[in-house]
C-alpha cells in the first residue's frame, strides 16, 4: 500500500466568529469566505434547535484555532461580543474586523484592527485576501502572501503585546471564570456582619466614598419576556452594594434624561465615577453573566470577568461581582484591609438559595417598578406570593408583598377593602421583619401601613427610623423617609433627607416630585416650583405635580397662574381639587361649586379630605371641620397632610381644628 493511502487528512483549523445578531448581514459575507477557504468556522446559526446554547457556545470557543471578532456600532456595546473576544485576547488567538469603520473599544485597541467596511463581498477582493492572511496567521496555517497584495488598512496601530496573556486553566469546575483584573484586587469573602459602619468601626459612611452606578445589565437571551432577570439581576447588585459604607451607589433611574445616551454619558449625569455594567444570557438550566467595572474618566477598565454555570449558581455569581468591584473600588481610598472588611455590610440580607423563589420575587420587582397600578399590582403581588410559596422564609418576599398590598390600599375606593389591604401589610411586614430585622424595606413597610392605614404616626416613627438607619445608601428608601418626617414638624430633617436622596438619584423624577411636596409642607414654595419642573423635565407624565405647582402659586397669590396648573394636573381628585380652589380664590363660585359637586359625585366619602380642602377655601369653616371630623372615622390618610397643609390654614385659629391635630397626635 502506498504510503499515505490510509493517512487521514488533517484536521481543518477551526474558527469562532462572534458578532452581533443584527449585524448578521455583514457577518454572512465573512463566515462563506472562511468556510470557502477550508475553515471550519463556527457561529451560532450553527446550533440546533433543543441545544443548550450556552455549553455549546462555551465549547466552540474554547476548541477553536482562531477567534474572528467583527466589530460595529452595535457589537461594541455587546457584552457578550466582548467577552467571546476576551477569550480570544487571553488566549493568544484573536483577529478583529470592523465591519462598519468603528474602532474595537478600550481594552481590545492593542490589536491590529482590520477595516473591511469597504468590502463588497467579493472572494477576489483585496479585503478577502487580508481577512485571510490575517485569520491563517493565528490559526496556525499561514499562507504566503503574493507580492502584490496590498498593504492592509489598520484603524490601530498600537503594538501588539510581546506575547499573549497564558491561557485560562481548563477543568471541569462547575463555574468557569475568566478574568482580567486591572488595577483592582481579587474577590474576598463576605463576612458575616452588618452595617459595621453604623456602629463606628468603619467611620461615617459619607466619608471618603468613592461613587458609581449599577447600570441596568443587558438582556442577552433574545427574548424579551426575559428582561425581567436581567434587570432584576442588576437591581439586586445594586442594593448590595449600596450597603457598602465605602460606595456611593446612584441608581439609573427609568428617565426620558437618560434616553439614548451611551453609557460615559450617564454616569456623568449621575456625577458618578465609575460604572458597573454586563449583560446576561440564560437557558432553562444555565446562566451566563458578564460584567465589567469602568472608569468614567479615562474608560480605563478596572475590573472584568465572565461567568458561566448552572442557574442555582446565579446566587454565587451575584455575591462574587458584588464582592470583587467593591473591593476593587475601596482599595483605591483605603488600606486592602479596610476595604475587605467593608464587606461586612455587603453580607446577604433576606434573601433566597431557591431558584424558583428568586424568579418569582424578580418578576414581581420589575411589576413593582413599572408602576402601573391597578392589575400590574395585582399581578405583583400574585409573584411576590408565589416567591413565598417557593420560599416561606424569603424575608425580602415578604417585605415586598407587604408593599405591593400597600400599593393596592392606597388604589382602593373601598373603605372595607383598604383597611383589610392595610392589615394584611402590617401582617405581612411583621413577618419578614421576624425573619430578616436588616431588611430596611420591612420597617418601611411597617411604618407606611401604620402610618397611612392606622393614622398612628407614634407607632409608625420607630419604624421608619430604622429604616432610615438601614437604608442609608439607597435613594428610593430616603425619598419615603423624608415624606413621613415632613408630614410632622421636623421640616428641616426633611429637607436634609431629600436633599440625600436627590444626590443619590438625581435623574429619578418621582425623588424631585417627592422633593416637591416636602417643600409644600414647609410653605417654601419658590421650591415646590423648581423641584417639580425638575420632575416634569425627567417624565413630562408624572402625576401629581402640577397639582403640587397649583397650590404653591395659589399661596404666592396668583389664582389665575394656579387654575391653569390645575388643567394640566393628570389625576383626576388632585385636578377637580385644584379647580374648585383656584375658582374660588378668582370669584367665580359658581365653577367652584361645579368642581366640589363633581368631586362629591365621582368620589364620595373616599376623598372626605379633598372635600374639607375645597370647603376651607371657599370660606365655609364650618362645613370644612365637620367633613375633616368624618374623614378621621373613615381614618382618610389624607389626614396626614393636615398639620402642615396649606390649604387648610383658614381653619387654624379654630379649636376644633386644634382638637382634630390633638386626635391626630400632631
Amino acid at each position: 500500500m502506498e504510503s499515505g493511502d490510509d493517512t487521514p487528512a488533517p484536521p481543518r483549523p477551526v474558527l469562532f466568529v462572534s458578532y452581533s445578531r443584527t449585524d448578521l448581514a455583514h457577518a454572512r459575507p465573512v463566515i462563506d469566505l472562511l468556510e470557502q477557504a477550508g475553515f471550519d468556522v463556527w457561529w451560532d446559526g450553527r446550533l440546533e434547535g433543543g441545544e443548550n446554547y450556552l455549553q455549546t457556545t462555551e465549547h466552540a470557543l474554547e476548541t477553536s484555532d482562531c477567534v474572528v471578532v467583527l466589530w460595529s456600532a452595535t457589537s461594541v456595546n455587546s457584552h457578550w461580543v466582548r467577552d467571546e473576544a476576551q477569550r480570544g485576547r487571553e488566549r493568544g488567538c484573536l483577529v478583529p474586523l470592523t465591519i462598519d469603520g468603528t474602532m474595537a473599544p478600550l481594552g481590545f485597541r492593542q490589536f491590529q484592527l482590520l477595516d473591511i467596511s469597504a468590502w463588497d463581498g467579493a472572494a477576489t477582493s483585496p479585503e478577502a485576501a487580508r481577512i485571510l492572511v490575517a485569520v491563517r496567521a493565528k490559526a496556525g496555517a499561514p499562507a504566503p502572501v503574493p507580492a502584490s497584495m496590498p498593504a492592509p488598512v489598520l484603524v490601530s496601530a498600537s503594538p501588539a503585546p510581546a506575547s499573549p496573556p497564558p491561557p485560562s486553566p481548563a477543568g471541569g469546575l462547575a463555574l468557569s471564570r475568566r478574568t482580567v483584573m486591572i488595577g483592582g484586587a481579587a474577590a474576598v469573602g463576605g463576612a458575616g456582619l452588618i452595617g459595621a459602619w453604623q456602629f463606628g468601626l468603619l467611620g461615617s459612611p459619607a466619608s471618603a466614598a468613592i461613587s458609581m452606578v449599577v447600570l441596568p445589565f443587558g438582556n442577552e437571551t433574545g427574548d424579551p419576556d426575559k428582561k425581567y432577570f436581567s434587570d432584576g439581576l442588576s437591581r439586586e447588585l445594586r442594593a448590595v452594594l449600596a450597603r457598602n459604607p465605602r460606595l456611593k451607589v446612584a441608581a439609573p433611574a427609568s428617565s426620558n434624561a437618560i434616553d439614548g445616551e451611551d453609557d460615559f454619558a450617564i454616569g456623568r449625569k449621575l456625577g458618578v465615577s465609575n460604572i458597573l455594567r454586563g449583560g446576561v444570557q440564560r437557558d432553562a438550566e444555565r446562566v451566563r453573566v458578564t460584567a465589567e467595572l469602568v472608569a468614567i474618566d479615562n474608560g480605563e477598565l478596572l475590573w472584568a470577568k465572565s461567568f458561566d454555570g448552572a442557574l442555582e449558581d446565579v446566587f454565587a455569581v451575584q455575591s462574587e461581582i458584588a464582592e470583587a468591584v467593591a473591593v476593587s473600588l475601596v482599595a483605591e481610598i483605603a488600606s486592602d484591609a479596610e476595604a475587605k472588611q467593608s464587606l461586612a455590610a455587603q453580607s446577604e440580607i433576606g434573601g433566597t438559595q431557591k431558584v424558583e423563589a428568586y424568579e418569582a420575587f424578580l418578576r414581581g420587582m420589575a411589576l413593582y417598578d413599572l408602576g402601573a397600578g391597578g392589575d400590574s399590582n395585582r399581578s405583583g403581588l400574585a409573584q411576590f406570593d408565589a416567591a413565598i410559596a417557593a420560599d416561606p422564609d424569603y424575608a425580602a418576599a415578604h417585605a415586598m408583598r407587604a408593599t405591593m398590598l400597600l400599593n393596592l390600599a392606597v388604589e382602593s375606593s373601598n373603605a372595607g377593602e383598604t383597611r383589610r389591604l392595610f392589615a394584611e401589610s402590617i401582617t405581612a411586614a411583621k413577618r419578614a421583619i421576624a425573619l430578616e430585622k436588616r431588611l430596611a424595606q420591612g420597617h418601611l413597610a411597617l411604618g407606611f401601613a401604620l402610618n397611612n392605614g392606622q393614622l398612628n404616626r407614634a407607632a409608625a416613627l420607630p419604624s421608619y427610623q430604622i429604616a432610615e438607619q438601614l437604608g442609608a445608601g439607597d435613594g428610593d428608601l430616603l425619598r419615603q423617609v423624608a415624606t413621613f418626617y415632613s408630614y410632622g414638624d421636623e421640616h428641616e430633617r426633611a429637607g436634609q433627607i431629600i436633599d440625600t436622596a436627590l444626590e443619590l438619584d438625581p435623574l429619578n423624577a418621582r425623588a424631585f416630585r417627592s422633593a416637591g411636596f416636602v417643600a409644600l409642607l414647609a410653605h417654601d414654595y419658590p421650591k415646590v416650583i423648581s423641584r417639580m419642573e425638575r420632575a416634569l423635565a425627567l417624565n413630562p407624565t408624572l402625576a401629581s405635580v402640577y397639582y403640587a405647582m397649583a397650590v404653591a402659586r395659589l399661596m404666592q397669590g396668583d389664582a389665575a397662574g394656579a387654575l391653569t396648573l390645575a388643567g394640566k394636573e393628570r389625576t383626576p381628585i388632585f385636578r377637580l381639587t385644584a379647580t374648585a380652589v383656584a375658582a374660588a380664590k378668582l370669584g367665580d363660585a359658581a365653577g367652584s361649586a361645579r368642581a366640589f359637586d363633581q368631586t362629591l359625585a365621582e368620589y364620595g366619602d373616599a376623598a372626605l379630605y379633598q372635600q374639607a380642602q375645597i370647603k376651607a377655601q371657599q370660606g365655609d369653616k364650618a362645613a370644612a371641620l365637620a367633613l375633616l371630623g368624618r374623614a378621621i372615622s373613615e381614618g382618610d390618610p389624607g389626614l396626614l397632610w393636615a398639620p402642615n397643609d396649606p390649604l387648610l390654614d383658614p381653619l387654624r385659629g379654630e379649636p376644633a381644628f386644634k382638637d382634630l391635630l390633638i386626635r391626630l397626635g400632631s
